[in-house]
């Protein structure tokens, strides 16, 4: 009997990569998309969709657990671009693992994917950013304690967020600001302790994502830009208190701005 080797979440990508195409007609997509809380209409300004699957229809992937995320994976022809748009994510307080969390990504990768334009909902530090504002992310702080990559494999995280498409975006619209995403472990919101940590580490925007994707993405070989939405003041940076509901209304309030935005730098990248 001959040993084999184990069966890797890479191996599992790929079959999930192989199905996609399958089930899409599409045998490459050139960028994926990730949008996060409030950002899903955009989806439908982004160009002209191919096809639409449900996430479970795919190997290693679990339906959507968060409201106002659906789980449904959009293959979107734009110009000469193939999108592979995730309107679902899965979170690490899910508790499903880190693997489960940056499966997409590392399908997308296999899917050919060479680019990957991350989004998120999260609270903001600075008082001059509305609920609606879209903010760039130039870097991250993982506070999750975890990584997606096993082993002795170092990966360069430099220039993570990609300074070229962060200096493409602030051409097409020069009122984005940047910011330094914070991930906590969630599902409870941050106290506004942590909050005041977040600001005096270096970040200005908190939530409960997107560092791990960000990293698995790097690993692939994947150029990230990435794109906070602004939905509440963090804790203690406003007396109102925080609520999902306020995240998805800012979102939807926001939806036409962020589709133009997304339809707009999607050709530069």
């Amino acid at each position: 009997m001959t040993d084999t080797a184990p069966y890797s979440p890479y191996d599992l990508a790929t079959e999930a990569a192989a199905k996609l195409a399958e089930l899409t007609g599409v045998e490459r997509h050139d960028i994926a998309l990730v949008l996060g809380s409030g950002w899903l209409p955009a989806a439908d300004m982004l160009g002209e969709p191919i096809a639409e699957i449900a996430t479970t229809d795919l190997p290693g992937f679990s339906a959507a657990a968060v409201a106002g995320h659906s789980g449904k994976i959009r293959s979107i022809r734009s110009g000469d671009r193939t999108l592979l748009v995730f309107l679902s994510r899965t979170h690490y307080y899910e508790g499903k693992g880190v693997d489960a969390v940056v499966h997409p990504v590392r399908t997308a990768a296999a899917a050919g994917a060479r680019a990957l334009v991350l989004t998120n909902g999260c609270g903001g530090l600075n008082p001059a950013w509305s609920p609606g504002t879209p903010v760039l992310i130039s870097d991250h702080i993982n506070l999750t304690g975890r990584s997606p990559i096993v082993g002795a494999h170092f990966v360069d995280l430099t220039d993570l967020y990609s300074s070229r498409l962060r200096a493409a975006a602030k051409e097409l619209d020069p009122s984005l600001d940047e910011g330094v995403y914070v991930q906590f472990p969630g599902p409870h919101y941050e106290t506004p302790a942590e909050v005041r940590m977040a600001g005096i580490i270096g970040g200005s925007l908190v939530g409960m994502s997107t560092a791990l994707e960000a990293i698995a993405a790097r690993e692939a070989g994947l150029e990230v830009l990435g794109l906070s939405l602004v939905t509440n003041l963090a804790a203690g940076i406003s007396d109102q208190p925080l609520n999902h509901e306020e995240v998805l209304e800012a979102g939807r309030a926001a939806a036409t701005r962020m589709g133009e935005l997304l339809t707009r730098i999607v050709p530069r990248i």
